[in-house]
């Protein structure tokens, strides 16, 4: 497992490939022998990061453009198969950041929607022309990324929406695609990268933790986020084979932190028979939801 040809004969396609954990993660397939299709909106950038890697002795070509396109992401798949006989692994890795100060008393409609086709939609493009193929050959890795905004934590509107969807989309491709052997994860990381340095960024953060939406802790840690290079392991390793069974899973991966987010399951706040009680009243809803009778039934 730990040799550095474990994907030798494999064909990967890498979206967002050209800066941050994307770069990372397709030097990372490229180097354990996997023949890499990289993914960028800028031309330039895809032709630098395919460089890289073949002067490294590895193989990689490239495909520019916004995968939010459905002609692009089949370009991907086909250009994976057409080069390398195979697509074996799926790595979306792209995303914008939320607009300065954007929040839902002032988001427009555009950026929303930019924000939606750069998280989402980008996924499930390249997924829908991935899915297919895996199936018929009976094998494959889709490893999707996210992020631990989802939760709504930071603010924001359509970084944190699509993030979300991007974890509920994972998780129904990867209930469906179970009995065809094809996996599909999610990774939320925390690295250095374009989105998570500069001014901006750093404004944004300390002014969450003068709101109280951070604590310390988080925003140290969002301050000082680790190389791309240590998340870049973690879909190395959901990539391979050692990681056949791992399927509709959300991990987190941020420096020396690895962490997995359990489903949610429901806590029963109250429950009766509907068959012979009526509707609750609103009063035992307030108590029920207010807590102040949260295993409240029928007595």
């Amino acid at each position: 497992m730990s040799g550095q040809h474990t994907l030798w004969g494999r064909g990967a396609v890498v979206v967002g490939a050209t800066s941050g954990i994307g770069y990372a993660v397709a030097h990372a397939l490229a180097r354990h022998g996997a023949g890499v299709v990289v993914n960028g909106r800028n031309e330039s950038a895809v032709e630098r990061t395919v460089n890289s890697v073949t002067l490294a002795g590895q193989r990689a070509v490239g495909v520019a453009g916004s995968a939010a396109d459905e002609a692009i992401a089949t370009e991907l798949v086909d250009t994976c198969l057409r080069t390398f006989g195979t697509i074996d692994i799926l790595v979306n890795c792209a995303g914008i950041a939320e607009p300065a100060e954007s929040s839902i008393l002032n988001v427009t409609t555009r950026d929303w929607r930019a924000l939606l086709d750069s998280h989402l939609t980008t996924t499930f493009n390249t997924c829908r022309a991935a899915a297919p193929k895996m199936v018929a050959q009976r094998r494959g890795s889709i490893v999707n990324t996210s992020s631990f905004a989802y939760l709504g934590d930071y603010g924001g509107t359509g970084y944190a929406a699509g993030k979300g969807a991007v974890n509920s989309l994972t998780l129904a491709i990867a209930a469906e695609l179970a009995e065809h052997d094809v996996r599909a994860n999610v990774v939320c990381p925390g690295a250095k990268t374009r989105l998570s340095s500069g001014f901006a960024y750093e404004a944004k953060i300390m002014e969450l933790y003068r709101r109280g939406m951070l604590d310390e802790m988080s925003k140290n840690a969002a301050l000082d986020a680790p190389p791309a290079d240590y998340a870049a392991q973690l879909y190395l390793y959901l990539a391979g084979a050692a990681a056949e069974k791992v399927t509709g899973q959300i991990f987190v991966a941020a420096g020396g932190f690895l962490g997995r987010y359990d489903r949610p399951t429901p806590s029963i706040l109250g429950f009766r028979d509907h068959n012979d009680t009526p509707p609750w009243t609103q009063d035992e809803l307030h108590a029920m939801v207010s807590g102040s009778n949260a295993q409240a039934g029928d007595r």
